[in-house]
């Protein structure tokens, strides 16, 4: 499997130069694909994760492709680290206009075994992360913030809240729940003349680590034979035929993150391939 800076992004058109990005999650996966392809794109970026090791390794990367960019040891769950990284982004490199809420975490299991300490820890870090990151993107980028100039908040939803896969129900609701904060915070966002744009993307099933684990824990639960088997069911659903790649999410957030998506506010993107359709 290709490394998330090993796709390649085709937003080559769009110009972010001068603004400044802080995406969670961004130590791996597609949250280092999108932060890869905002640096690209010329924007400043903070790499936000609680995993400090592998996030400082992709800060370092950018830096040596001559980004400016920075790592924030950030767990989503906690207001303090939230008030934390928005000061350290807004200190380090001089504001914040996009935000990208990516950091997530999935827990499979049947609906009939569901274990009640995983859907407390999805709650925890797909819900109230995301919610929290909207709460303090909207206070940083609006006109009494410390950054002022309004901007852009990206929240990661998932084709899990658009169908019904087995094996992910839990999974599944707290993506729902993204999809309908996005909406709602665009709404007040607008009606408060805050001058941020809100919205949400739903990936399809890309084959990072987590999607790979996705395959084989459904094999586990005995819902499909192999994990090609699921991986082919996915296929079979989806319209284009194959499986999404990091650099399909990464280009779909920076046109997010632009100009040219400028009067995009409240809505939920599918990247999925047409597979919830």
């Amino acid at each position: 499997m290709a490394r998330a800076d090993e796709r390649r992004s085709d937003m080559t058109a769009i110009d972010l130069t001068g603004r400044v990005a802080l995406v969670t999650g961004a130590a791996q996966g597609l949250g280092e694909g999108m932060a890869t392809a905002l640096a690209a794109a010329g924007a400043a970026v903070a790499i936000a994760d609680i995993q400090e090791a592998s996030g400082k390794e992709v800060a370092a990367r950018l830096a040596e492709q001559g980004a400016t960019t920075t790592f924030i040891t950030h767990d989503v769950t906690q207001e303090s680290s939230w008030e934390q990284a928005v000061a350290a982004c807004t200190s380090e490199l001089g504001g914040l206009d996009v935000l990208v809420n990516n950091a997530g975490i999935e827990l499979s299991a049947l609906a009939i075994e569901a274990d009640a300490e995983d859907l407390r820890r999805m709650l925890e870090v797909n819900v109230l992360g995301t919610a929290l990151g909207i709460k303090h993107g909207l206070r940083a980028m609006g006109p009494n913030g410390p950054a002022g100039k309004g901007g852009s908040i990206i929240n990661i939803a998932s084709v899990a809240a658009t169908i019904a896969f087995p094996g992910i129900s839990g999974y599944s609701a707290t993506k729902s729940a993204v999809d309908r904060l996005t909406r709602v915070a665009a709404m007040e966002a607008g009606k408060l003349g805050l001058g941020v744009r809100v919205n949400c993307i739903y990936p399809g099933l890309v084959p990072t680590a987590m999607g790979q684990k996705l395959a084989g824990d459904v094999v586990a639960m005995g819902l499909f034979e192999s994990p090609d088997a699921a991986i082919g069911a996915v296929v079979d659903q989806t319209p284009l035929g194959r499986l999404g790649e990091v650099g399909d999410m990464a280009d779909a957030v920076v046109w997010l993150a632009s100009d040219a998506s400028r009067f995009v506010t409240g809505a939920g993107i599918p990247v999925d391939g047409g597979m919830g359709m």
